[in-house]
């Protein structure tokens, strides 16, 4: 267990993912300071409504894309470790929690579990005419590099990294993709039939 600073987000961070971030507020200008200094990771959780996760990630500043004179950052971060807050700590102007890092469970895809999420990568990727990068089937962190990837929105990449295994990721992936591309598909034709006042049901 260890104690790291906090910062609340309306966004989830995957492991392996590269964010750019605007930091502005002054606690959080003191946070991202002292990692640049100490060279430490702090945790980007997810905040909205519903509330604070207990469940994040730790980020690594690896850039810093531009210094303002009013102290302002803009910085590149990159997703490290899945945690969990245990405790929330005090005394600092930003949040801090004492953490720990999350193991995965054994359970790696298998090959035709691989291979059908790669492929609905492609269909997705063909459904809004974009050339999909291409990773090597079965690389570790496949259901990571695909997340990162596509705009899921923040409820489904917490999904991803709140389950405890790259098959179930991967699992979970292959229908988050189906799923993108029946509603991409679906406001296509309702856009092109509200021209001709046509009407689409959406899918159920």
């Amino acid at each position: 267990m260890r104690e790291i600073g906090l910062f609340p987000l309306g966004i989830v961070l995957l492991p392996g993912e590269r964010i750019p971030l605007h930091i502005f507020e002054p606690r959080y200008r003191e946070l991202i300071g002292e990692c640049l200094a100490q060279g430490e990771e702090f945790g980007l959780v997810l905040s909205d409504e519903d509330g604070r996760r207990a469940i994040g990630t730790t980020a690594a500043v690896v850039d810093v894309l531009k210094r303002f004179d009013d102290g302002r950052l803009d910085i590149l971060v990159e997703g490290r470790e899945r945690f969990r807050v245990i405790e929330e700590t005090g005394g600092r102007s930003f949040d801090t929690a004492r953490i720990t890092v999350l193991e995965d469970e054994p359970g790696e895809p298998t090959s035709d579990q691989v291979e059908r999420c790669l492929a609905a990568f492609r269909r997705l990727a063909a459904a809004v005419e974009v050339e999909p990068e291409e990773p090597e089937p079965g690389t570790a962190g496949l259901a990571y590099w695909i997340g990162a990837r596509v705009d899921f929105g923040p409820d489904a990449k917490q999904e991803l990294l709140e389950l405890a295994s790259e098959r179930e990721r991967v699992v979970r992936l292959t229908r988050l993709l189906g799923r993108a591309r029946e509603l991409f598909r679906f406001t296509r034709t309702a856009r092109e039939r509200a021209q001709g006042n046509g009407r689409v049901e959406p899918p159920g």
